[in-house]
């Protein structure tokens, strides 16, 4: 998402389906702008699909995928955190899937998930297109920290990371498969969304999402599935850590000057846009430069 009114359809497309492991596969978001990775990950009784796509349009697309990927296996949904183009979908899983969630993710839905509606509605007809008759649907099944989803042979770990893109932010991890789907927290190409809207959104956090990262690292998965972009491994989820840490640093040493915070943005986004000159979504770095400015310790 950036400043500018989306020109494209945010439209997953049934694509370039690329299988990761024995009986996982991944929807490319092909890299369209506001289209997430989706995931479809099967045991021999179940099946979990991981993001929904932006609106009941795209939703209706996905389950259709996942319901002939399925054979006629139970079908489980989960969303890594409740942002428009990864949540706003569920409504098409209805009595389809049985939809879980951390209850942090749960509770951002039910309190912010009208207003992140009408946000995203004023963003372009594209977008409003997308969102048309969209019902935001309380997930079924909520957990505190962590849930193992046996999909039959195959254990699924859903775990709230908590606060750092989001309040409600998860991961999902296939261990025997190595694979690590980050949501927002890990973008490929472009740089690290802070959906920093004071007063109105404030809940991103940059030191907790740093925290968040060092963990991840740890972790050192073989293949990890970003929100966006390029399917990638563990070096970029090193890469986001490094980068948020560096963004934090030079944010924090001007802080404690007598700058401006105008001038701090300029000074900073300079150096970030040198440092990653390819990566999309510039306009975030000011975001990220407020969000370090008020968490400024």
């Amino acid at each position: 998402m950036s400043s500018e009114p989306l020109a494209h359809e945010p439209v997953v497309e049934i694509t370039q389906v690329r299988e990761l492991a024995r009986d996982l596969v991944v929807i490319p978001n092909r890299g369209v702008e506001l289209v997430p990775n989706i995931g479809v990950i099967g045991g021999s009784h179940s099946v979990l699909v991981v993001e929904t796509g932006m609106g009941p349009r795209n939703g209706e697309k996905v389950l259709a995928f996942a319901t002939e990927y399925a054979k006629g296996r139970k079908l489980y949904l989960t969303t890594t955190h409740f942002h428009p183009e990864h949540a706003f979908g569920a409504q098409a899983f209805a009595g389809e899937a049985t939809y879980l969630v951390n209850a942090a993710q749960a509770t951002d839905l039910a309190g912010k998930g009208p207003g992140y509606l009408e946000m995203f509605r004023g963003l372009g007809a594209p977008i409003a297109r997308q969102l048309e008759d969209v019902e935001l649907v309380a997930p079924e099944v909520v957990y505190d920290d962590g849930y193992d989803l046996d999909l039959g042979g195959r254990v699924v770990r859903l775990r709230a990371t908590g606060r750092a893109h989001s309040k409600g932010d998860q991961v999902v991890t296939v261990p025997d498969a190595g694979v690590l789907f980050t949501g927002d927290l890990v973008d490929a190409g472009q740089f690290p969304i802070f959906p920093w809207f004071p007063p109105y959104d404030t809940d991103v956090s940059g030191p907790r999402w740093i925290d968040v990262m060092h963990g991840l690292v740890a972790t050192d998965p073989d293949v990890v599935v970003p929100g966006h972009g390029d399917i990638s491994g563990s070096r970029l989820l090193a890469d986001v850590r490094d980068y948020l840490e560096l963004l934090r640093d030079e944010t924090w040493v001007r802080r404690d000057s007598a700058m401006t915070q105008e001038t701090i943005v300029a000074e900073v986004e300079a150096l970030m846009i040198e440092r990653h000159p390819d990566w999309a979504g510039q306009d975030w770095i000011r975001n990220g430069v407020g969000c370090f400015c008020a968490e400024h310790a």
